[in-house]
């Protein structure tokens, strides 16, 4: 009997589903607050701590019990402080606008310090990438050396991915060895969110014969051309040349104003890429890096670009909107099936 036609199917993956999420919340209610890991340092210290105890009990010697005695109260000071260290932190992190892939990309992470007069020392901040916050690795590592009480601290990490399409990050592991380097104290906190992973653009993104279609029309120059008169004026742009800056009438406003001149013989690039008869594989992955390429490169030029698949066409343009769509599919674009390829030809 054909499964999709079943109800029951359905209703069975939903109750699967439903089940895998209570035994994933009764596994985090269970999980202690904190993780505990001796270093190498604190299994020496273990060690010592047990031959002076194991001297004490044998020869009654009150010197070795006093030794025992401040040996336990590191133990409880370690304790003691990694978890003042850890207790009432906060996380935050701020994902930059466009990520590539094989890039590196900046993520800033803000941890406050809600404690009114106790600071934290020496926390490392480690960034999990994934679903699940207790089965994922870490994509990026911060660290503080010093938050104050009720202070708010900033910390900037490198993080290079390495596929293009969506990446989850589930939350951030957040540890100390402070404050003798005896123990490595965790505490996990939760912190999902989602950031599109652009494709890695091509290090030459010109035009590919065969690769590209040029949708120019009657226009041959190369580059965008400006007219010898000005059109006006209007409010200054980063990126704008200080040359185009108009000072009388700058002066007169008491604002930057630049000349605003219009544009001409915008020459037109439409880039396609095959899909349809595409397998997945290091192959078609390139050819989605050089039509990265060829888009930035020329859209930086001042080229109106558009993008072709099999399956959707983005129709030239120039702004920033065009720019993050095209990116986006490219982001997101899939090989086709044999039988999309069918339905195409």
């Amino acid at each position: 009997m054909d499964s999709a036609g079943d109800p029951r199917a359905g209703a069975g993956s939903a109750v699967t589903e439903r089940r895998a999420s209570l035994g994933g919340r009764l596994r985090r209610s269970l999980r202690p607050p904190r993780s505990l890991k001796p270093t190498r340092a604190g299994w020496c210290f273990f060690a010592l701590t047990l031959g002076v105890g194991f001297a004490s009990l044998n020869t009654g010697n009150n010197l070795l019990y006093m030794v025992l005695s401040v040996l336990l109260g590191f133990l409880v000071l370690s304790g003691v402080f990694s978890e003042a260290a850890l207790r009432h932190l906060t996380v935050r992190r701020k994902l930059p606008r466009e990520v590539f892939a094989g890039t590196p990309a900046t993520i800033a992470y803000e941890v406050r310090n809600k404690k009114r007069r106790v600071p934290s020392y020496a926390i490392v901040v480690e960034d999990l990438a994934g679903f699940d916050i207790f089965q994922t690795s870490p994509a990026a590592r911060a660290f503080f050396f010093f938050i104050p009480g009720e202070a708010t601290v900033s910390r900037i990490a490198r993080w290079t991915p390495e596929t293009r399409g969506e990446t989850s990050f589930a939350g951030f592991r957040v540890w100390t060895r402070f404050p003798f380097g005896l123990f490595v104290k965790a505490a996990v906190f939760e912190g999902p969110q989602t950031v599109l992973v652009y494709p890695e653009p091509a290090p030459h993104g010109r035009i590919a014969e065969g690769n590209a279609s040029d949708a120019r029309g009657e226009h041959s120059s190369g580059r965008a051309g400006e007219s010898p008169e000005a059109a006006g004026v209007r409010s200054y742009a980063p990126g704008d040349s200080f040359r185009r800056v108009h000072w009388p009438h700058s002066l007169r406003t008491s604002s930057l104003l630049v000349r605003d001149r219009e544009q001409e013989d915008r020459p037109e690039l439409v880039v396609t890429l095959a899909t349809a008869r595409a397998t997945a594989g290091p192959a078609f992955e390139a050819e989605v890096s050089r039509a990265t390429g060829q888009i930035l490169r020329h859209i930086a030029e001042g080229w109106r670009v558009g993008l072709r698949t099999d399956e959707h066409f983005l129709p030239p343009g120039d702004d920033e909107r065009a720019r993050r769509e095209m990116l986006r599919l490219l982001a997101e674009v899939q090989p086709g099936s044999a039988e999309k390829a069918g339905h195409a030809a």
